[in-house]
């Protein structure tokens, strides 16, 4: 199934008193680009994530952020009486070395205490998250939103592909307006040559040699004969809805294909020789472009 690059998706979990927010976002890139926004202290978490969003997008600017908050705010913080007390023995153990060597120090206050690292547990703070039971929490969460990040971009990329499936329809049929335009133009630049010959030779053509007369029409048809681009222009049709019903990952050989479409209606372009074909090929263009425009969001 085709797919989209750009995708968003979240949700929210958590434990006891922690509670998480993930989110993942996706927008277009010429390959792939993995940007992960996690706290850290979360032993083997992004070694986790990468090969699971690796598994499932192939193209694209992808950012993956984790957000940690409190789910109780009066059990949020707590104070860790061990390391409490370590602090305590380290802070009079300073002040008796400080007496002895005849050191008058100020006294410490309790909120000076409480600001040392470690003495509050912050039971939102990702750092007490590095047992494995929380990040097997956190990847089962994660899998989740990327499933639904991937059912957003096959959304998107459904509509992309009915959308670009009516723009090589619509290639198609210009490219055999094209042709029936080429084939109709054939008498009327014979005519155009032969006029141009009578002026030139200003009424003497008795002098001038049939044969010369047939060779120089079969170069200048050779020179405005589009049968090739026409041909051309159905082969990329046929490859344009065979890449479209494949599935992604397959953007960069849309893309490809969209400016060998261009290049063939450019020469169409240069060979008309006829109002009626220039505006075709004008037309096609066109198409080609849109065209173009929408493949760039295609992974």
């Amino acid at each position: 199934m085709l797919k989209s690059m750009t995708g968003f998706a979240s949700a929210s979990g958590g434990r006891d008193h922690q509670a998480w927010t993930w989110e993942l976002r996706a927008v277009n890139g010429r390959g792939l680009d993995v940007r992960l926004r996690v706290p850290e202290g979360i032993d083997g978490l992004e070694a986790a994530l990468r090969p699971l969003i690796g598994a499932r997008v192939k193209r694209g600017n992808v950012t993956v952020s984790l957000r940690f908050r409190t789910a109780s705010p009066a059990t949020a913080l707590r104070l860790d009486p061990g390391h409490l007390r370590a602090v305590l023995k380290t802070l009079g153990e300073i002040d008796a070395e400080a007496r002895q060597a005849g050191l008058a120090l100020a006294p410490t206050s309790a909120a000076e205490i409480l600001a040392v690292r470690g003495v509050f547990e912050d039971n939102g703070d990702a750092g007490a998250g590095e047992d494995a039971d929380l990040r097997a929490a956190l990847l089962q969460d994660f899998e989740a939103v990327l499933a639904d990040f991937d059912a957003a971009r096959e959304r998107e990329g459904a509509a992309l592909c009915a959308l670009l499936l009516g723009q090589v329809d619509r290639i198609a049929e210009l490219t055999d307006a094209a042709a029936a335009l080429a084939e109709q133009r054939r008498p009327e630049a014979d005519a155009q040559f032969r006029a141009a010959l009578a002026r030139v030779t200003e009424g003497d053509a008795a002098h001038v040699d049939p044969a010369r007369v047939a060779q120089e029409l079969a170069l200048l048809a050779v020179k405005a004969d589009v049968t090739e681009e026409m041909d051309r222009l159905r082969t990329h049709c046929r490859a344009a809805r065979d890449l479209l019903t494949t599935g992604s990952p397959v953007g960069r050989k849309l893309d490809f294909l969209a400016q060998e479409f261009n290049r063939e209606a450019n020469t169409l372009c240069s060979k008309s020789q006829n109002t009626g074909l220039t505006a075709t090929g004008l037309e096609l263009k066109s198409v080609i472009e849109q065209m173009r425009e929408q493949v760039q969001n295609v992974e």
